[in-house]
């Protein structure tokens, strides 16, 4: 049984940090305060060079809701054919028709192109109508993961139906809980849904300046990891490994 740890990472010192620190994947992001969008050309290549962990790159050109326009639907593949070039592992991306539905024919082409990069469809997931029919639509339509809070803010609110969905889904597609995992709750959350991947931010403000113009009335920080707390949940990913293994024998 072999769990996994994705970290989330906003700048490049993260991304060193949580490979050093015990993740197996890294999610490469820009802006924090929308949620996550595209990280530049530049971001990824550096990451690339650092990175021997898996790097996913998010593909949100804007943040917002999912539905998007012409014009960032062809800004959204114009990014994967550059995360190729640049040698990502894989993508994330997600998007949602009005309705509420996952939009099966711009998801469709944008699978098609990534290919053969993975592709985790996100936490749009959680603005759904209907997660177990999005869950069936996303398993036709070839998406390797799922993040999701189970519909809920934090995925232990929503353990339930992330429970539900990892039941449904029968090893068809991962079903990844994220939004809030922690060293405190992580072993809740995989004692509660049976999940073998997790998806963390463990993030925490950083600055580095000694000196600040008082009169511009602005202390500048950065959103960084908490190397602290990644070593601990991949601590406990790995005594829950060990734990999995002596049961079988």
């Amino acid at each position: 049984m072999k769990y996994k740890l994705e970290v989330i990472a906003f700048n490049i010192e993260s991304c060193i940090a949580a490979q050093r620190s015990g993740a197996d994947r890294i999610e490469l992001c820009d802006n924090p305060g929308e949620g996550g969008t595209t990280p530049s050309y530049s971001f990824i290549k550096a990451a690339r060079k650092v990175l021997q962990i898996d790097l996913f790159v998010m593909i949100r050109p804007r943040g917002g809701d999912f539905q998007y326009s012409e014009e960032d639907f062809s800004i959204m593949k114009n990014d994967i054919v550059v995360c190729k070039e640049l040698g990502a592992d894989g993508i994330v991306f997600g998007i949602l028709t009005k309705e509420g539905k996952v939009d099966i024919k711009k998801c469709k082409e944008l699978l098609d192109l990534a290919y053969p990069m993975y592709c985790t469809f996100h936490r749009a997931f959680d603005r759904v109508a209907d997660p177990f029919r999005s869950l069936e639509d996303l398993i036709d339509l070839g998406f390797e993961r799922i993040l999701t809070s189970g519909l809920q803010p934090k995925a232990l609110d929503g353990a339930d139906t992330i429970t539900s969905l990892i039941r449904q889904s029968a090893g068809r597609i991962i079903i990844m809980p994220g939004s809030g995992i922690s060293s405190e709750n992580i072993l809740e959350v995989a004692g509660i849904t049976g999940a073998l991947e997790f998806h963390s931010s463990s993030r925490k403000i950083s600055s580095k300046e000694s000196y600040m113009n008082p009169f511009m009335n602005e202390v500048l920080q950065y959103t960084t990891i908490n190397e602290e707390e990644v070593e601990k949940i991949a601590g406990k990913i790995k005594n829950m490994e060990g734990n999995a293994l002596s049961s079988e024998y």
